[in-house]
């Protein structure tokens, strides 16, 4: 029987610390970014009860599917329009990837790095961003691990559960962002069957059914994306018409993003994205992977160990380098395979203490860094302003300190620190810093000052205007200011900025009351506005105006 790395005490203790801290973050209201964008997307599907369309402010959307969306507006039945029931989905899911991220590691390798598998990913920066700042990435981790986790075990075992499971797996990841979903999980088995030289598994029957399976599973996205645009051709989207759904995403979608074609070009000649990204997005274990991934690497053509991890992190950084569009959150979907290759590589050198001993500083390293950075954004960028927080982020740290002291191996007290570290920080972050940052947003704030005392109803938006957290917070779907709002004879409000709201004087409107509040796009912070000293500077401002 194999010697437990951790005892299951620590275990225990650390994931029920990371589920606190995610469990904050669900509460954390909602940037104006996509995480407001896609919350509005399931808002219409719940007011309207159409959910084969998808509408993004009035118009048809095409670019993601449907899953997010639809278990959003399922959520909303649930509990209500909030912070909350959006994200709640993801969250189940990130439970879900992570239980699948320790079957995976249980199945390449043994059940010890399964569980020190899982403590990676679990404890990993973006891994816990993706439910605070929920995007698609969380359910599409989440997805991916699962589907490859069966995939391994389908090859090995050749059971019929194992390929629908698979075939299940591979269609949520569909279902939720289109072809990248299928394409993670097939590098990963491509090349894990390249290891076992098993050359049946390319053309097992089985095969067949996990292909036939997938489809039956997708089928219900492909069908809506016929309804909604194959069986109208004349809708102009990106300005032409002529789409076919069902083709987009089926196929054209995925090489679009890949082009950089109608999404812009993010990052496009910034091919040290990948390696700078992953510094952060995967910390506090990133340095470990780059080690691990390196170590690998020597024992790659002797086969010592398997090939599914050592081959979807290069392949992956490659296609990120060289994509048209990048952006941070699409490096998540490989975080499950570097858990794996991070904790089967440490288990693996465990009984060498010099090289452990070397790893273990450069682990302290990054945990005094990462806690530096914290430390002065939460006393002098936005101080913590409750005692309380202050008083159980402190705890945290002492209790850490102290789990770590009675652990003997450096290898232990390694990865308890880490995890730790990203605990405080992110208990810091969903409690503090992101509460105070989102004061910044004025689409929430004004949905959230004005309520009770304005009708959603009776709210308009300027036609400039780009607030989603304004029509999610406020529970009411967009509609843009013109002068046939007049004709309702209701009262009318008109969500402006600055220059909007000169644009309205200047139109002989008499504004009756006025709701302002300050703003910034706090998706892209800058140093100026991240100094308290500057910040005045940055601040532009939106006004919820009653006119006449």
């Amino acid at each position: 029987m194999q010697q437990p790395f951790l005892p299951k005490n620590i275990y225990w203790l650390l994931f029920f610390l990371l589920c606190v801290v995610y469990f904050i973050g669900l509460f954390v209201p909602l940037l104006d970014n996509d995480s407001a964008h896609h919350a509005n997307i399931a808002l219409h599907m719940y007011l309207s009860g159409d959910y084969v369309r998808m509408i993004d402010e009035g118009k048809d959307y095409l670019d993601k599917p449907h899953l997010l969306f639809w278990l959003s507006a399922f959520s909303y039945h649930l509990f209500g329009v909030t912070s909350f029931a959006y994200k709640f989905p993801s969250f189940l899911f990130t439970i879900f990837g992570t239980y699948s991220t320790y079957r995976l590691g249980k199945s390449l390798y043994n059940k010890e790095v399964g569980k020190l598998s899982a403590l990676i990913a679990a404890s990993a920066f973006a891994y816990i961003l993706a439910n605070s700042d929920v995007r698609m990435d969380a359910i599409l981790t989440a997805s991916v691990a699962f589907a490859t986790w069966q995939l391994v075990d389908w090859v090995d075992k050749k059971f019929i559960i194992n390929a629908i499971g698979a075939a299940f797996g591979l269609a949520l990841g569909f279902c939720t962002k289109g072809l990248i979903g299928v394409l993670i999980p097939a590098i990963g088995i491509f090349f894990y069957i390249l290891y076992k030289k098993d050359w049946k598994s390319f053309y097992h029957w089985q095969l067949l059914l996990i292909i036939f399976s997938f489809f039956i599973f997708i089928s219900p996205v492909l069908y809506c994306y016929f309804l909604q645009f194959d069986l109208h051709p004349e809708k102009i989207i990106r300005g032409k018409s002529g789409w076919s759904g069902v083709k987009f995403i089926l196929w054209q979608q995925v090489f679009e993003r890949y082009e950089g074609n109608s999404f812009g070009k993010a990052a496009s000649k910034d091919y040290f994205f990948f390696f700078h990204t992953f510094l952060w997005a995967f910390a506090p274990w990133s340095v470990l992977t780059y080690i691990a991934f390196v170590g690998r690497l020597k024992s790659f053509i002797s086969r010592k160990t398997e090939w599914l991890t050592i081959g979807t992190f290069p392949v992956i950084a490659l296609i990120v380098t060289f994509s048209g569009f990048k952006l941070p959150h699409y490096i998540n979907i490989i975080f499950p395979v570097c858990a794996v290759l991070t904790a089967g590589f440490l288990l693996e050198k465990i009984d060498q203490k010099e090289f452990i001993k070397r790893l273990f500083t450069v682990q302290i390293i990054v945990v005094v860094l990462c806690l530096a950075v914290a430390t002065i954004v939460n006393t002098w960028a936005f101080p913590v302003d409750n005692f309380l927080i202050a008083l159980i982020a402190i705890a945290f740290l002492i209790g850490g300190i102290l789990t770590v002291k009675r652990l003997h191996s450096f290898l232990q007290k390694l990865i308890v620190l880490s995890a730790f570290a990203s605990i405080v920080i992110f208990y810091l972050l969903n409690s503090s810093f992101y509460p105070q940052l989102l004061t910044y947003q004025a689409g929430n704030e004004l949905a959230m000052d004005s309520r009770d005392k304005v009708n959603p109803k009776d709210v308009f938006l300027h036609r400039s205007l780009y607030s989603p957290s304004f029509e999610f917070y406020s529970r009411e779907l967009r509609k843009d200011f013109s002068d046939s709002a007049f004709h309702q004879n209701n009262t009318v409000w008109v969500l402006t900025d600055r220059l909007s709201f000169d644009s309205l004087k200047k139109q002989g409107y008499p504004v009756l009351q006025t709701y302002p509040h300050y703003d910034y796009n706090i998706g892209t912070m800058s140093l100026q506005f991240i100094n308290p000293n500057t910040r005045k500077q940055t601040l532009d401002s939106l006004f919820l105006v009653r006119v006449k």
